[in-house]
């Protein structure tokens, strides 16, 4: 599938989480979400994305943006990333790789998603979004912050 547009409703997903609880997309309504699909756990961009974001969590936080990582890595293999590198946010995990190929996130060949960042209205729609030309590179927080201080 091909990745959504602005302006149209994100599509739903429930999704576990390091949290212990499963996350429902439709659930955050009234709240912006900037869901941040990554390739995986425990790799050198993927890893100085998370703890950038962590990093950032009250930032994010008064921005009233919930962060959602998502990528394919089990859950368990999510925890250990999340404990080891002391992350503040929760990460989700898509095992099967369903809500990456809704996302039009999904790398078939490498069986991950691609880095993109897809940043939701309160009411669940498509206000900006970003895909990695090189899933080796990434998005400053500034960068990402910036188009979450134009929704506002």
């Amino acid at each position: 599938m091909p990745l959504p547009t602005v302006g149209e409703r994100a599509p739903a997903f429930t999704l576990p989480s390091t949290s212990g609880e499963d996350v429902i997309l439709s659930g955050l309504r009234g709240r912006k979400v900037l869901l941040a699909f990554f390739p995986k756990a425990f790799t050198g961009v993927c890893t100085a994305e998370m703890c950038a974001l962590s990093d950032d969590y009250d930032v994010f936080a008064g921005a009233d943006t919930v962060v959602l990582p998502i990528s394919v890595d089990a859950i368990d293999t999510l925890q250990d990333f999340k404990e080891r590198e002391r992350l503040a946010v929760d990460l989700l995990s898509d095992v099967g790789g369903d809500v990456c190929r809704r996302y039009g996130t999904f790398l078939e060949e490498h069986h991950v998603s691609n880095r993109v960042y897809v940043l939701l209205d309160a009411e669940g729609v498509v206000r900006w979004l970003f895909a990695e030309d090189n899933p080796g590179t990434r998005r400053e927080n500034s960068e990402i912050l910036e188009q979450i201080e134009a929704l506002a």
